[in-house]
């Protein structure tokens, strides 16, 4: 498929361009989507976006510029990522982690109940097998990785002037994971991580990025919903070999993560902290929130950064392509349970899925002409049959 020349302007005059999907919406159908689109774009520069107030120290969170804390050493909330800091240091001197973490959560008056208010071990021990200097050069790595890899995806599912844009795009939102002072966020290289086995994916050619994915997956476990959508997809399309080596790789973490809590469970004593619960039903604002804080949109005014998400999710819907389909599904499956669990501050959750978002703004702006011209205002309507150019993902 390579650059897809054909793809950017049809076959011919009137027929819609392989890669768009708003375009081939009959009218009714593209009238209901940009009144939806309205109506969510000013609800998203409506609702309030932020971080709240912590009840419970809970785990490390990126910065939220309106909140206007620094800690001593330069960096938000360090009192937070000073506990995996201290975690990590003493690892370096032998301890092993579970002989540490449960006293270290005591000493910063963290919770420890239940067991998934504890991180997994697997990113302390990279990290204190690396250090500062290795992690800097992995995180770098990295990037460049997943930079790389949606170079060539995009240069199999998109026109090429919207390959460029997208990986402009994309940087913008992977430049997150270059800033040491997160290092010791679980979600960062999460994220990362996902980004790079989305990237990597193809129909047929799935085992660097289920490698990626299980290591992301085995930092944090916020990842599993792109391991089971990858399964999910892989079945509908009748793979049943790659369906189940995701399937296998969710049930062989269930079972290491149930050994983890048990670990922890052991542990606890009658007096240590409970987490408050992370159902709390946010809504749009906790999808944004979570979106907007954990990544560069943080930086622009509330009422451009919503309204920002909604375009990504556009531009991810009409782009007409593999990647386009997965992505639509995965962001929104991330959206709804952002709307319905974590509490506000846990907003650092959307690191997960912010980087790769990002690509979804190069395709927003056709996404919208796209339901203009399908929703044929000012025009009779169209008749006769359209050339399907390429099969639906």
């Amino acid at each position: 498929m390579g650059g897809d020349a054909g793809a950017g302007a049809g076959l011919d005059a009137g027929h819609p361009p392989a890669r768009d999907r708003f375009t081939r919406w009959p009218r009714w159908r593209a009238r209901l989507g940009l009144l939806a689109l309205a109506l969510m774009i000013l609800a998203s520069a409506l609702v309030p976006i932020g971080a709240g107030v912590q009840q419970v120290k809970t785990a490390p969170a990126v910065e939220n510029p309106a909140a206007g804390r620094t800690g001593t050493a330069g960096r938000p909330d360090d009192e937070d990522l000073a506990l995996y800091d201290r975690v990590i240091a003493r690892i370096r001197k032998g301890e092993a982690y579970y002989d540490v973490i449960v006293a270290e959560h005591r000493r910063g008056h963290y919770p420890v109940r239940p067991g998934f208010a504890v991180r997994l071990p697997t990113l302390a021990y990279i990290a204190a097998w690396l250090g500062v200097p290795g992690q800097i050069a992995a995180a770098i790595l990295l990037v460049l990785a997943v930079l790389a890899a949606w170079w060539r995806r995009l240069g199999d599912e998109s026109p090429p002037q919207q390959r460029r844009l997208a990986l402009a795009f994309l940087f913008a939102g992977v430049s997150l994971g270059l800033n040491r002072h997160y290092f010791a966020l679980h979600e960062l290289w999460s994220g990362m991580l996902l980004a790079l086995a989305f990237g990597l994916h193809r129909p047929g050619r799935w085992g660097w990025s289920l490698a990626a994915a299980a290591l992301a997956l085995a930092i944090r476990e916020h990842a599993l919903p792109f391991v089971l959508l990858m399964g999910a997809m892989a079945f509908r399309r009748q793979d049943w070999r790659e369906g189940a080596a995701w399937s296998a790789l969710a049930a062989g973490f269930l079972a290491l993560l149930s050994i983890h809590l048990h670990i922890v469970a052991m542990q606890v004593l009658p007096g240590d902290l409970s987490s408050p619960p992370w159902l709390a039903l946010r809504g749009l604002s906790g999808w944004l929130s979570n979106i907007v804080l954990s990544s560069s949109l943080r930086f622009l005014p509330h009422w451009l950064a919503g309204p920002a998400v909604m375009l990504m999710i556009t531009g991810w819907a009409n782009w007409r392509s593999p990647a386009g389909a997965f992505g639509t599904l995965l962001f929104l499956g991330y959206g709804l349970l952002f709307m319905v669990a974590g509490r506000p501050d846990n907003f650092y959750w959307g690191v997960e899925i912010a980087p790769v978002m990002f690509i979804g703004l190069a395709f927003s702006g056709q996404a919208v002409r796209s339901l203009v011209a399908a929703a044929s205002f000012g025009s009779p309507a169209r008749t006769g049959p359209r050339k399907i150019v390429a099969p639906e993902p």
